[in-house]
């Protein structure tokens, strides 16, 4: 065993709790200061308490409850920002491109995404959609997430 690299070994410590010993042990140090120990713990003593529930279960159905509100109104507030419920106007595609999606009764961009899924040939069936148009649908459509 090297020498100096060890600390110093108290094989009488004492244990404090209260200001009072109640037991000696071996340590590094000479006094431990402890606030609970096996003689007061209420485990080992057999005096344990009686938690209240009473409340708890109230106040957890409360936050419950709160919890699912917050979520009903995201879930709202999800559905009115929902993109395939806003009209094409906010897709700026250009006058054009807007009356003639007008004139088919694509109001709104649901409406062009089931076109779109039928195919590109289908929105560029209707008169006064061209391949410019198509692109930018599509970019508004990548932007808003509904496409890859």
């Amino acid at each position: 065993m090297k020498e100096g690299i060890h600390p110093k070994w108290y094989p009488d410590a004492k244990v404090m709790v209260e200001g009072e010993v109640v037991m000696t042990v071996g340590s590094t140090q000479p006094e431990l200061r402890v606030e609970i120990w096996s003689g007061s713990h209420p485990f080992y003593t057999g005096t344990q308490r009686l938690v209240d529930t009473e409340g708890q279960v109230d106040r957890f159905m409360k936050r419950l409850q709160r919890r699912e509100e917050l979520q009903a109104s995201q879930e709202k507030k999800e559905e009115k920002r929902s993109p395939l419920k806003l009209s094409i106007e906010n897709m700026s595609l250009g006058t054009r491109a807007e009356k003639a999606l007008e004139s088919a009764d694509v109001t709104t961009v649901g409406d062009v995404m089931e076109l779109l899924e039928k195919g590109e040939d289908a929105l560029l069936a209707l008169p006064g959609i061209g391949q410019k148009a198509l692109i930018d649908i599509k970019r508004f459509l990548r932007a808003e997430g509904l496409i890859e």
